[in-house]
């Protein structure tokens, strides 16, 4: 299993209405990340913004590739993408896996 963690940066304006949309995240997008292989997913937030991802998958590339397909992954990157900082394009998409240099079993 692979453990991936990864940063991106909410707008400081932005920060209440983050944390309101994950406490209502849709269903189906549950269902979809749950499908295409995102386990044990969860968003830490910071007060001045600084967001961490932590998930765990047999293949980040293959569970990003195979949510990137998902209708629902659209329209849920679609609202989200206004909340971020200095991103071109989709939330998902500026997902860089940060490199593990450890870990305690």
């Amino acid at each position: 299993m692979q453990r991936v963690c990864f940063l991106l940066k909410v707008r400081l304006e932005r920060l209440d209405e983050y944390r309101r949309r994950h406490r209502e995240v849709w269903p189906e997008m549950q269902e979809a990340l749950s499908a295409t292989g995102w386990h044990n997913y969860s968003l830490f937030l910071r007060e001045d913004g600084l967001l961490v991802g932590y998930l765990e998958t047999d293949d980040f590339e293959a569970a990003r590739t195979a949510m990137a397909e998902t209708d629902v992954n659209a329209r849920w990157q679609a609202e989200m993408a206004p909340f971020f900082e200095s991103l071109d394009g989709r939330p998902d998409e500026g997902m860089v896996a940060l490199e593990e240099v450890f870990h305690l079993d």
